[in-house]
């Protein structure tokens, strides 16, 4: 008992107390001490002179059981607290795996540790240690290679190849050590980064690293379609996998430490973690949260990602078109605060350059196409599904096809709705915005409305007619310089402009049979108007006053009436010549 007595003071005042009581036998009770009776058996060989092998695993416990049991230098030269702190500083921290072990194991002694600060240097140590490339300093990140490793990428000790070699790191080498860490020592690990100065996308890499680990579902939801993040992670066999309100918790904190900023983490992960949060119930707050960082960088997602199944428990719709709606309208807000107003207009009606018009046409595309995937579902209401149509901008789509698209699901799906709903949902595109090979599909479509179809093919016809005088132009603009004789193209280059010129006039040649039977399809289109007598007169006229295209339909009138005029100004000469020639003929005779 003795060599216990001289190196403790705890041990020296329990002993005298017990020895003053008079007891022929002294027990003494020391439930309290840091790491159990293993770590005070390392104590008792210490004291008894028997050599002690310190190591990460047990420096901690073995420091904090010598502070309780007060082993000091007063006690005696190179006592335990002396021998566990040299060992701590000089070897533990200034090794990356060492110090992890040691923060590892302060787990278990936390009332302790927290007045030695043991875990505060530990993690001061990894966040050195992170935010330094291990490439430039002196404690390279070793792999040991088998037998068939070549010698002359191995390091030398000696002069001897020991079979190991440098391994060439990225910034993300530490985040796999740094999820075995539990998460109260993980997130005090990344403030330390963070108040260090670390960068911004590798703390959300480390963040992702850490999530894909501890949340089962987030790597069901993210499935295989996560292939480009350089944080990807197999799912792991954890020994007991978290409850749902540990994985609750944990996704609230992982939504307080990502870092807002557009581009950080990909897009699908998002998503994953929107999607985990669903199904976990978490609180609407933190749902509108990642709403909110998805609808920042919405334009970089894909139509897989938007397929967020519906997890309510009424389940009224396949897919969680609501969530969508929400996203796309963080969109447009954050859209509008950047400075993507709507595009200015030129005086052709073309549509500007701007700064946001392209993520805000990708959107665009996006939502049509989920509008298509979506409209198959019988329990999609047509308010639902015409508000978040609505809610993309007009001047975001270039055309309309995408749209007419999922307008033509959404009626096949829902042959039940009545005429005037049909012509609610069809008003919402743009028959002026869609193309010839849409408009063509649209004429033929007997799920449209009657009213539609006649206004696509009035649209139809205006853009042939426009083609085609287009094409006629440039026609009699080649011809013309052609027989002026101007200097300066080759003939090589005449003979390429006569090529071209041929193509004009054979695609001229198509415009004109597909206006011919446009013409057959409307005449046909009047003659079934009056037949089932909804209309009295139905003239294109009428058609024009209807629908307000008065300037259109004025101007190829106005063009037809220049043709109609020229032919009858023809007309008229060559009846002039053929009396003329008549009378020189009467009055031949006279004369002899």
């Amino acid at each position: 008992m003795f060599p216990l007595l001289s190196r403790s003071g705890v041990m020296e005042r329990l002993i005298a107390e017990a020895s003053e009581e008079g007891e022929e036998k002294c027990s003494i009770c020391l439930p309290d001490i840091p790491g159990g009776a293993k770590t005070f058996e390392l104590v008792a060989k210490f004291c008894y002179g028997v050599k002690l092998e310190l190591t990460a695993s047990n420096v901690v416990y073995l420091r904090c059981a010598a502070e309780h049991l007060e082993m000091t230098e007063e006690y005696g030269e190179g006592n335990l607290i002396t021998k566990t702190e040299t060992f701590l500083n000089q070897v533990v921290l200034r090794n990356w795996k060492d110090s992890l072990r040691a923060l590892q194991t302060c787990d278990d002694i936390i009332s302790y540790d927290e007045e030695l600060n043991v875990t505060k240097r530990c993690i001061e140590s990894l966040a050195i240690k992170a935010s330094t490339d291990p490439n430039l300093s002196g404690w390279p990140i070793m792999e040991y290679g088998g037998p068939m490793q070549s010698p002359g990428g191995s390091v030398l000790w000696n002069g001897i190849s020991t079979g190991a070699r440098v391994k060439n790191t990225s910034s993300d080498w530490w985040y796999e050590d740094a999820s075995t860490l539990s998460f109260p020592r993980y997130k005090r690990l990344i403030a330390v980064m963070e108040s260090r100065g670390i960068r911004q996308e590798i703390i959300a890499g480390s963040l992702t690293f850490y999530a894909k680990k501890y949340l089962p579902g987030l790597n069901r939801c993210l499935g295989a379609t996560d292939t480009n993040s350089s944080t990807c992670v197999a799912p792991v066999a954890l020994e007991a996998p978290p409850s749902e309100e540990d994985q609750k918790l944990l996704l609230e904190e992982i939504d307080r430490l990502l870092p807002i900023q557009k581009g950080l983490v990909s897009t699908n992960f998002l998503f994953g973690l929107l999607q985990t949060a669903l199904i976990l119930r978490v609180s609407p707050s933190y749902i509108s949260n990642f709403e909110k960082r998805i609808g920042m960088q919405l334009d970089q997602a894909t139509l897989e990602d938007l397929l967020i199944p519906n997890f309510s428990c009424s389940m009224e719709t396949l897919y969680n078109v609501d969530c969508v709606q929400q996203i796309l309208e963080h969109f447009l807000a954050m859209d509008q605060i950047i400075g993507g107003a709507s595009p200015s207009l030129v005086d052709d009606g073309q549509i500007t350059a701007s700064p946001s018009l392209t993520p805000v046409t990708l959107v665009a595309k996006l939502i049509d196409g989920y509008l298509a995937e979506v409209a198959s579902d019988v329990n999609l209401k047509l308010p639902k599904f015409q508000a978040l149509a609505a809610s993309v901008p007009d001047y975001s789509r270039p055309l309309d096809d995408g749209l007419y698209r999922a307008v033509d699901i959404y009626l096949k799906s829902h042959p039940w709705l009545s005429e005037s709903e049909k012509e609610q949902l069809c008003r919402l595109m743009d028959c002026q915005k869609l193309s010839l090979e849409a408009c063509t599909h649209a004429a033929q479509n007997e799920r449209l409305p009657l009213r539609i179809v006649v206004q696509i093919l009035f649209f139809e016809q205006l853009q042939l007619r426009t083609s085609i005088t287009g094409c006629l132009l440039v026609s009699d603009n080649l011809d013309g310089s052609r027989q002026s004789g101007v200097a300066g193209p080759t003939e090589r280059g005449w003979a390429s402009t006569a090529r071209e010129n041929q193509v004009l006039k054979v695609g001229l040649d198509n415009m004109r049979t597909r206006v011919s039977e446009l013409e057959k399809e409307c005449s046909n289109m009047k003659q079934e108007i009056e037949r089932l007598g909804r209309v009295k007169s139905f003239t294109w006229g009428n058609v024009s006053k209807r629908f307000g295209f008065k300037l259109k339909s004025r101007m190829c009138s106005a063009q037809e009436g220049s043709i109609s005029n020229q032919n009858t100004e023809s007309r008229k000469n060559e009846k002039l010549k053929d009396r003329q020639g008549q009378h020189k003929k009467n009055s031949t005779p006279k004369s002899r």
